[in-house]
C-alpha cells in the first residue's frame, strides 16, 4: 500500500523513526510524499548539564531533518510546543488541522493515545499520548468539516478527509508492515539522533522490537499498527 501522500504526527524528534521508520522508508522508496509533523521541540531530553533547552532544541531539529532525509521524507514541520508539557488543547488541534488541510494526506500515522504502557518496562510518554489524541481529533472532525475552525477556511485551507489512520505503539494491532528490507535504514536513521541515542544499542534493540512487532503476522521483522479505515 503506497499512498500518494502520508503524514506522520509525533511528539518529539526521533519518535517518527521509532514508530514507523521502516514503513516511511518503504513508502518513500515507492514515491509517497511523506510529511513529518513534530509537535514539540524536544528541549528537555538530555542529561548534559552544559546544554540549555534552547541549544538542545536546535540540535534535535537538525538531527530530525537529517534522519528524515536519510529515509526519503519529503518535508519536516516543527510546531514548537515545549517538550514534556504537551496537552491536546484546541490550539494544538487547530495547528494540526491546518497542516492536514494544507498537505492533504490520505494516511495519517500517529501514536495510539489509549496505550499508557509500552511493553513491561516503558511508561508511554505523556507527550506521545497527547500528540495522538490531538492528531485524532484533528483528523476527525477538525480537518473534515468546513465550519470547524472557520478561520482556517477563511485563510484558504479547504476541508480535507483523511482516508486512513494508522496507530503505532498499540496493544491492538490489525495491520503489519514487513520492514525486513529496510531494517538497516531504520537503524541508520535513528543513529543520526546523537543527542538521544549514542549510548543506545540500536543494532540489538531495533531488531528485537521489530521481531516483537511481527507477532501475529507472517513476517520476521515488522512495524505493527492499528489501522482505521474511515467512513
Amino acid at each position: 500500500m503506497n499512498p500518494e501522500r502520508a503524514m506522520v504526527i509525533v511528539a518529539h524528534p526521533d519518535d517518527a523513526e521509532f514508530l514507523a521508520g521502516g514503513t516511511v522508508a518503504l513508502w518513500a522508496q515507492n514515491n509517497t510524499a511523506v510529511t513529518y509533523v513534530i509537535v514539540t521541540n524536544g528541549d528537555k531530553g538530555t542529561d548534559d548539564p552544559n546544554l540549555t533547552s534552547e541549544e538542545l532544541a536546535v540540535i534535535r531539529e537538525d538531527e530530525q531533518r537529517r534522519a528524515a532525509q536519510r529515509l526519503g521524507v519529503a518535508q519536516v514541520l516543527f510546531l514548537g510546543y515545549p517538550d514534556s508539557m504537551l496537552q491536546p488543547t484546541l490550539q494544538v488541534r487547530r495547528d494540526l488541522v491546518r497542516v492536514i488541510r494544507q498537505h492533504r494526506p490520505s494516511i495519517v500515522v500517529t501514536f495510539d493515545p489509549t496505550n499508557r504502557f509500552i511493553m513491561d518496562n516503558y511508561l508511554n510518554h505523556p507527550d506521545h499520548r497527547a500528540a495522538g489524541d490531538a492528531a485524532l481529533d484533528a483528523v476527525f472532525p477538525g480537518a473534515r468539516d468546513r465550519l470547524t475552525f472557520p478561520e482556517l477556511f477563511a485563510e484558504g485551507f479547504a476541508p480535507h478527509k483523511v482516508q486512513e489512520v494508522w496507530l503505532g505503539a498499540t496493544r491492538e494491532p490489525n495491520h503489519w508492515v514487513d520492514i525486513e528490507p529496510v531494517l538497516q535504514d531504520k537503524i541508520e536513521a535513528l543513529h543520526i539522533h546523537h543527542s538521544q541515542l549514542d549510548q543506545f544499542p540500536l543494532e540489538q534493540v531495533i531488531p528485537a522490537m521489530a521481531r516483537m512487532g511481527a507477532q501475529g503476522s507472517d513476517y520476521t521483522y515488522a512495524e505493527a499498527f492499528r489501522r482505521l479505515v474511515l467512513i
